[in-house]
C-alpha cells in the first residue's frame, strides 16, 4: 500500500427523499453539458451572434450526442451486453446512467444535429464548431468524473502517490493491487488544458473556418492515445493497440489534414440571423428607397416645372413667378420698374428679359429721333 492514494468514493448513487436516484455519472454528464453551454453562448455573443443562439443548437446536439456516445459504446464492446458471458443483460444497453459512452460517437452525432439546427437558422456549421470547441473540452473534463464515481475505466496499477484506491471487486482490478492510475483526472486535466490552449489558438492566430475545432480533435485524441494505453480495462486490440487509439490515430490525422488544408482560407461566415430581423430589415430598405424615389419624383417635378416656367421656382428677390403679370408692359415685380430692370446674376438671360430689353432700347431710339 503506498503512502498516500486518492479514495474512491464509497457510492455513486443517491436516494432524494428516499426515492428518487440522484446519480452521479449522470449528474456530471449534465453539469458539463451545461459548462459547454454556457461556454459557448458567451463566446457566441462575442463573436457577433444572436444571443440563445447555442442554447436552441444544445436542443439539437444533446440528444443527438447521447445516442451517439452510448451506440459507439454498445458497438464496440457489444459482448458486455450481447455475448455468451456477458455481465450485463440486454436491456442494460439502455441504461445511460451506469456509464459507457463513447465520446468518437457522441461527437459525431452530435455534430449531425448542430447541423440540423444551424441549417434552420442560416448558420455556418464551422463557425459553431469554433465556438463550441473549448466548452466541449470543459464538457469531457467535467464528465469524466463520473468514472471516477462509477470506479471504471482506471488504468494500471502504480504506487505513484497519486494512485486510485478501487475495490477489489470492481472488473478490471488486478489481485493484490489497490491503487490504479487515476486515468480519469489525467484525461480531466489534459481536456481542461487544452481548453486554454485553444481559446488562447483562436485569439492569438484568428482561427475561422473550422481550424480551431480540428485542433480541438488533434489535442484530444493526442491526449487520449496515450491514456488509453494505460487503461486496463477489457477492450479490442488491434495490431496490439487498442481500438480506441487506433480511432485516435486515425482522427489525429484527419484534423491536421484539414488544418493545413484550410489554412488559407477566408472570407465570412455566416452568423444567422434572429427570426424576424431579416424580413424587418428588408422592410425598413425597401422603406427608406420609397422615400428616396419619392423625394426623387418630387424633386424631379419641382424641376421640370421651374423648367416649364423658365425660373428655379423664384426669381433673385424671392418673388413667386405665380405674381409675375402675363401683361409684357407691366413690370415683372412692382418695386421694380421696367426701365431698372437689372441683368441677371448667371450672366445669361432670364426668359422674358430679351422682351422688355428690346422694349427699352427700341423706346430710347425714339427719344433720340425726336430730339
Amino acid at each position: 500500500m503506498p503512502l498516500a492514494s486518492i479514495p474512491s468514493p464509497s457510492q455513486g448513487v443517491w436516494q432524494l427523499f428516499g426515492v428518487i436516484p440522484i446519480r452521479a455519472y449522470a449528474l456530471c454528464i449534465v453539469l458539463g453539458v451545461v459548462a459547454a453551454v454556457v461556454i459557448g453562448e458567451r463566446r457566441w455573443r462575442a463573436r457577433g451572434g444572436a444571443p440563445g443562439t447555442i442554447v436552441d443548437l444544445a436542443v439539437w446536439a444533446v440528444p443527438f450526442g447521447l445516442v451517439g456516445g452510448r451506440l459507439y459504446h454498445v458497438i464496440t464492446d457489444w459482448q458486455l451486453y450481447f455475448g455468451e458471458d456477458a455481465p450485463n443483460r440486454p436491456i442494460e444497453a439502455l441504461f445511460i446512467w451506469n456509464g459507457g459512452l463513447g465520446i468518437w460517437g457522441a461527437i459525431a452525432l452530435g455534430a449531425l444535429g448542430v447541423w440540423f439546427g444551424c441549417r434552420n437558422r442560416g448558420i455556418s456549421l464551422s463557425a459553431v464548431a469554433d465556438t463550441v470547441a473549448p466548452g466541449i473540452a470543459v464538457a469531457q473534463a467535467i464528465g469524466r468524473w463520473g468514472n471516477y464515481f462509477n470506479q471504471e475505466l482506471f488504468g494500471s496499477p502504480t504506487d505513484l502517490p497519486w494512485g486510485l484506491e478501487i475495490d477489489p471487486d470492481r472488473p478490471g482490478t488486478v489481485p493484490g493491487e489497490d491503487t490504479y492510475h487515476p486515468t480519469f483526472l489525467y484525461e480531466s486535466i489534459w481536456d481542461l488544458g487544452l481548453a486554454f490552449v485553444l481559446i488562447w489558438a483562436g485569439r492569438k492566430f484568428a482561427l475561422r473556418h473550422g481550424r480551431v475545432f480540428a485542433l480541438y480533435v488533434a489535442g484530444y485524441t493526442l491526449g487520449r492515445f496515450w491514456i488509453e494505453g494505460l487503461r486496463v480495462d477489457a477492450a479490442h486490440e488491434i495490431l496490439g493497440l487498442r481500438l480506441n487509439q487506433w480511432t485516435s490515430i486515425v482522427l489525429l490525422i484527419g484534423a491536421l489534414a484539414y488544418y493545413v488544408l484550410t489554412r488559407d482560407k477566408t472570407g465570412e461566415e455566416s452568423l444567422g440571423t434572429v427570426p424576424g430581423d431579416d424580413k424587418a430589415v428588408m422592410t425598413a430598405s425597401r422603406s427608406e428607397d420609397g422615400d428616396d424615389a419619392e423625394n426623387a419624383a418630387a424633386t424631379g417635378s419641382d424641376t421640370a416645372s421651374a423648367a416649364a416656367t423658365g425660373s428655379d421656382g423664384a426669381d433673385a428677390d424671392g418673388a413667386d413667378p405665380a405674381a409675375v403679370s402675363e401683361d409684357p408692359d407691366e413690370p415683372a415685380d412692382p418695386a421694380h420698374p421696367a426701365d431698372q430692370a437689372d441683368e441677371p446674376e448667371t450672366g445669361g438671360p432670364v426668359a422674358g428679359e430679351d422682351d422688355k430689353s428690346q422694349r427699352v432700347s427700341a423706346t430710347a431710339e425714339g427719344e433720340k429721333g425726336t430730339s
